[in-house]
């Protein structure tokens, strides 16, 4: 089998790069099915995002809704994804299995996410920028959570829907084998809450900065995941108190003795 986590990753820099994500998401992923079809792989697994729900606001986000709305070509890059894979399901019986990761934080995360950039920004004492002046949810999701519904979803090739019908198509199975699943924590924090977790982590009080809503961003995510509850039997439930704290005692260990870059 093969487990395609590899990608150009994030809404804000599809504004200033989107070139990026065409050559990496789109040309690198018919890469990924075309050798998965050439070689007779027996399941695919890739990481899709959040993101594709986009315009939606109907929470929480299931699998069974319509995405047809992207609000960044991050977002319609890996909708198309899903397209694509769907389309070598159909045509090749490659079975495929695509997982919208939802907010994903943990040690050894991106640099340009949310808590790598606050909590070496209040290290350095300066001050952090909070988008839409605070008022966002996100469903934080920690890192070994994801492994573990990955590793699950493995081991769980996907099955044709019997009962999908094209008069009312369902956007999360088919009658290929192909499936969809959320892995996110299914329990929306507010910004302020996981600023708040990560002040009190460090034992610091963040300078603040409030700013408007960044082009390509959501105000919510909030991620139904009771099709992997079903399909693998598990569901993540790290608290993100707990999340944050592992992360700031990893950050405070890897870069003891560097300098962040």
């Amino acid at each position: 089998m093969v487990v395609n986590l590899a990608a150009q990753a994030g809404v804000r820099y599809s504004l200033t790069n989107p070139h990026a994500y065409i050559d990496a998401n789109i040309v690198g992923f018919v890469n990924i099915l075309e050798a998965c079809r050439h070689c007779g792989v027996k399941h695919l697994v890739y990481a899709s995002s959040s993101s594709v729900y986009g315009a939606n606001t109907n929470m929480p986000f299931s699998v069974h809704h319509n995405i047809d709305h992207p609000v960044s070509l991050y977002a319609a890059s890996k909708k198309s994804n899903e397209l694509m894979a769907h389309s070598y399901s159909h045509l090749y019986g490659l079975p495929c299995t695509g997982l919208r990761f939802f907010t994903v934080y943990g040690p050894w995360g991106r640099p340009d996410m949310a808590l790598f950039l606050f909590t070496r920004a209040m290290l350095k004492k300066k001050p952090i920028q909070i988008f839409n002046h605070g008022k966002m949810q996100r469903d934080f999701t920690y890192i070994d959570d994801i492994i573990e519904g990955v590793v699950r979803v493995m081991a769980n090739l996907p099955q044709p829907n019997p009962e999908w019908s094209g008069n009312h198509p369902d956007p999360g199975t088919s009658y290929a084998p192909y499936k969809i699943y959320n892995i996110g924590n299914n329990n929306p924090v507010e910004l302020m809450t996981f600023v708040k977790a990560i002040e009190e982590a460090l034992g610091i009080t963040a300078e603040k900065e409030f700013l408007d809503l960044q082009a390509g961003d959501v105000p919510a995510t909030y991620a139904d995941v009771e099709d992997l509850i079903q399909d693998v039997g598990f569901k993540p439930e790290t608290p993100i108190k707990v999340g944050i704290e592992r992360f700031v005692a990893w950050y405070r260990d890897y870069y003891e003795n560097k300098t962040p870059t």
